[in-house]
């Protein structure tokens, strides 16, 4: 399925089989591809580039389609990885966090910096974090291939 291009996002590399590879969801996917492109919240004379996921219902291009800047994408991966590597050691603790400490770092970024966190308003918070600490295990192989694809590319453009 072709990722359209005379909506508002523009673009540039795509993806235009996403649904392939969409983690446990491939094959059965209503996430049909990913794209880089020009964003739509565009000005006259700025442009950003952002990244979408393209979702199809079936019958025509969803609303549920999700478009990021791309400092957010990373953003988004920086989380993963901070949680994956917490959660390599959370056994240690009764919960699986420190109740008393549940700041799990402060990673710098442009002079401020992201806080990551349990999230301790959630009432639900104990029953929760053993329930995303099994998916997260469940999802290790198919996280882990992605990881390692990403810290061979990285190399490779030298970080």
């Amino acid at each position: 399925m072709r990722i359209p291009t005379t909506l508002k996002h523009k673009p540039v590399i795509v993806c235009e089989n996403y649904e392939n590879v969409d983690g446990r969801y491939a094959y059965d996917s209503d996430a049909k591809g990913l794209s880089l492109g020009l964003a739509q919240w565009n000005d006259r004379g700025k442009v950003d580039i952002s990244a979408k996921v393209w979702r199809y219902t079936g019958e025509k291009w969803s609303r549920q389609s999700e478009e990021l800047p791309l400092h957010r994408v990373l953003d988004l991966a920086i989380l993963v990885c901070r949680a994956k590597l917490h959660f390599q050691d959370a056994y240690r603790y009764e919960k699986l966090y420190d109740t008393e400490k549940p700041i799990i770092d402060r990673v710098g970024l442009q002079g401020d910096a992201m806080t990551v966190t349990v999230c301790t308003d959630n009432e639900k918070i104990d029953e929760d974090i053993k329930l995303f600490n099994q998916a997260l295990s469940d999802d290790g192989e198919l996280i882990g291939e992605r990881l390692r694809t990403l810290s061979r590319i990285l190399k490779e453009m030298g970080y």
